[in-house]
């Protein structure tokens, strides 16, 4: 690809534990969410031959601390530009410190916003947060999605996310890890609700739904530490496709990620 018009993602980290993506076109670099150190960001910056001196923004999804931890610490380090909605913002200021007034910028559910050579849209999901939002991000006719905290997936959503060049989707847990696991009661009926998270099956329903022949490449995120295993991930969603005569290795990849080491660069 023509190195002025590259649009290049890496999945940092994604997890339970901590969740971050980096976005690199000719004129912009951002993250989607810090949630883990700024240290461990860094780190992982570093794996992709980047570093967070060069980062012009962090776009945050929600205000759970495997999206935030390290948002706060970053921004104050290295001037960085944070944009969030309204009520984000309100739950997840203490959370994050001090914001230097011309670094805090709304960025309201449902909107368009062009940054530099990016337009990005915001959409609201289903989550039990203040206003969760994910992103799509559009340029020169290529787009990618990410898509990693929500319990339910609408006609309406899918219509938003379809044909996506690559995605970023939550798989975060296997529904008989997670049934017959050690978490208490409350708290399965709370990630298996519709306030709660995608499973393995969900999400590759979801993806057999809204994939087209525009699709390249399918990051399975959000996995759940305790109530998962990457190889059923994988797995689940491999046979979920090919069942719709959707075809993993030929006309696109499935790719895993991880909470400790970021993906390769990919350009789209």
């Amino acid at each position: 690809m023509e190195k002025e018009n590259a649009f290049q993602i890496s999945v940092l980290a994604s997890g339970s534990t901590g969740n971050s993506l980096y976005i690199e076109t000719p004129k912009k670099k951002i993250l989607v969410d810090a949630g883990l150190s700024g240290k461990k960001i860094t780190s992982l910056l570093n794996e992709v031959d980047r570093k967070p001196d060069d980062l012009d923004a962090i776009f945050v999804t929600h205000e759970h601390r495997d999206h935030v931890h390290g948002v706060g610490v970053l921004s104050r380090k290295y001037n960085l530009d944070i944009y969030a909605n309204n009520k984000t913002w309100q739950a997840m200021s203490p959370l994050i410190g001090n914001i230097a007034l011309d670094h805090k910028h709304t960025f309201e559910m449902g909107k368009v916003l062009t940054f530099g050579d990016l337009d990005i849209e915001s959409f609201g999901v289903s989550h039990d947060a203040a206003a969760p939002q994910f992103y799509r991000f559009h340029k020169d006719g290529k787009s990618f999605v990410v898509l990693t905290d929500t319990g339910y997936c609408s006609d309406h959503l899918r219509g938003i996310v379809r044909g996506a060049d690559a995605y970023l989707i939550e798989n975060n847990h296997d529904l008989e890890m997670l049934r017959s696991g050690k978490y208490p009661w409350s708290l399965k009926q709370r990630i298996l609700g519709d306030r709660g998270h995608l499973s393995n099956e969900d999400g590759a329903l979801m993806m057999s739904d809204v994939l087209t022949d525009q699709t390249k490449r399918i990051y399975l995120g959000h996995l759940s530490k305790e109530n998962n295993l990457k190889e059923l991930a994988h797995l689940t969603m491999e046979n979920t496709l090919k069942e719709y005569d959707l075809g993993p290795g030929e006309a696109f990849q499935i790719c895993d990620t991880d909470p400790e080491q970021a993906t390769s660069l990919f350009a789209l």
